[in-house]
């Protein structure tokens, strides 16, 4: 592979962000608890990132406005159109991967 200069580097994982963006809003069907425990990630972890990234280049950017981004729609409105309650063996899951984590 040739090397790819900085701009379009940036601009290739860009586009690639907003793909995975699209793809988590297309898929309503796929929990964020799912995520979590297959993954290790979810959409809130994707909008803190985003968040986190803005903080660091000085950009004033809530947790609500960063997960706004991130769904395609206030979080809350996205929790009562598709966040569906966790099962008990999805909670179970997730207090066991995520039991050593800080």
């Amino acid at each position: 592979m040739s090397e790819i200069d900085d701009r379009t580097r940036v601009e290739l994982e860009a586009a690639a962000f907003r793909r995975l963006r699209d793809h988590l809003r297309e898929r309503t069907d796929v929990q964020n608890i799912d995520l979590m425990n297959l993954s290790g990630f979810c959409r809130n972890c994707l909008s803190r990132w985003y968040g986190e990234a803005a903080a660091e280049r000085g950009l004033e950017l809530s947790k609500d406005e960063a997960r706004e981004i991130v769904y395609g729609m206030p979080y809350e409105e996205w929790k009562v159109k598709h966040q569906l309650q966790a099962t008990p063996d999805q909670e179970a899951q997730f207090a066991a991967s995520f039991k050593d984590n800080p």
